[in-house]
């Protein structure tokens, strides 16, 4: 019996690391105050820039447009929302 694991039913293999990648940079930046020394968030970044080249066509525009402007948050809400989460 396959199932599907919470978000990612639904979802692309870049969409799926997309989220998951997104998720890690939220969780990096909620432990900031308290981290010493500071994570370096630029690979996070990085792989996002990566990861938003490789989306299709297809692609959901308001997806394209958060992750270009660096709207991490809503993108995150947005690949939850259309996989169902």
């Amino acid at each position: 019996m396959l199932f599907c694991l919470p978000y990612f039913c639904g979802m692309t293999e870049i969409e799926q690391q997309l989220l998951q990648t997104l998720l890690q940079l939220e969780k990096a930046a909620a432990a900031m105050p308290a981290a010493n020394p500071k994570p370096d968030l630029r690979p996070l970044f990085a792989r996002l820039d990566e990861l938003a080249k490789r989306l299709p066509d297809s692609a959901d525009p308001r997806l394209r447009h958060f992750l270009q402007r660096k709207s991490c948050q809503k993108a995150r809400v947005l690949l939850q929302e259309s996989a169902g989460g």
